[in-house]
């Protein structure tokens, strides 16, 4: 008793390398075994702890990095707008951008709040019949006037019964994601095409753009937050994707990505399935 009282007071100091296990009969033995057990569980828990912060500090230094940029940005505009003689198309143009990078760190810090929710676990994803034909008008209404302002062409096909079991607000959510992506890599005038269906085992969304594609190197990590490939544009913070993962995944659903770079306008380049 008194070597497991030593024991234990190292594995409440931290030391989980001892090991108290020995092989003789009895309910000495079977405890011995059972504090091990413990000590085990209590040293994967300090482990997976330790791993939580340095993603907690990666995850910090990533958001810091993304702010510094637009703040610094805003920064100089001001100090542009406080000089008397500045024109006043210039006023405009600055106090425009102002609001475009303001607009920008609100959604950055909308997004990595819903997605420190996901992550926690605090978010219950109600299990109800949702219309995939619902689903996707919700998540294009907010993208109606970007793909009118590009002259995009969007062909949805699917039946109109098709259904899944799960969120329909924050699925919307993801699709919305999903389908900015597919916006904002698509030529002028280019097209997307959305194919849904279903099966004994899943149902089954596919978006499509023939934009630029992303390349080879760049698909195992575009899920990956804060990730950005070559071809994202100078406004992408590589978050939208990531958070389109963590809905769908959190709901027991997958999403792949595939892609084709190089294709002649009118192909498909860029192809997502959820």
């Amino acid at each position: 008793m008194e070597k497991l009282s030593g024991y234990l007071r190292s594995i409440a100091s931290g030391d989980y390398t001892l090991d108290v296990r020995d092989n003789v009969e009895g309910e000495l033995s079977i405890l011995k075994n059972e504090i091990y057990k413990v000590t085990l569980m209590l040293s994967e828990q300090s482990v997976l702890l330790q791993q939580d912060k340095l993603r907690l500090t990666d995850a910090i230094s990533d958001i810091s990095h993304q702010l510094k940029t637009p703040l610094t940005s805003m920064l100089v505009m001001v100090d542009l707008l406080s000089q008397p003689e500045l024109p006043n198309e210039k006023r405009s143009e600055f106090t425009r951008n102002i609001r475009i990078q303001l607009e920008r760190i609100e959604w950055l810090i909308t997004s990595l709040l819903k997605l420190s929710k996901i992550d926690a676990g605090t978010i219950h994803f109600k299990k109800d019949q949702v219309r995939v034909e619902q689903l996707l008008h919700k998540a294009m209404e907010p993208l109606l006037i970007p793909i009118d302002i590009k002259e995009l062409s969007v062909e949805v096909d699917g039946d109109a019964e098709v259904a899944f079991i799960g969120d329909l607000n924050w699925t919307v959510e993801a699709l919305i994601n999903l389908l900015k992506n597919a916006v904002e890599h698509s030529h002028d005038g280019g097209s997307i095409t959305i194919q849904y269906g279903e099966n004994p085992l899943f149902t089954e969304i596919e978006i499509a753009d023939n934009g630029q594609g992303i390349a080879k190197e760049d698909l195992p990590y575009i899920f990956k937050r804060f990730y950005k490939g070559k071809n994202a544009g100078d406004s992408s913070v590589g978050i939208g994707l990531a958070m389109a993962h963590s809905i769908i995944t959190s709901q027991s659903g997958t999403i792949d990505v595939s892609s084709y770079p190089g294709k002649e306008l009118g192909s498909i380049s860029n192809f997502i399935k959820v």
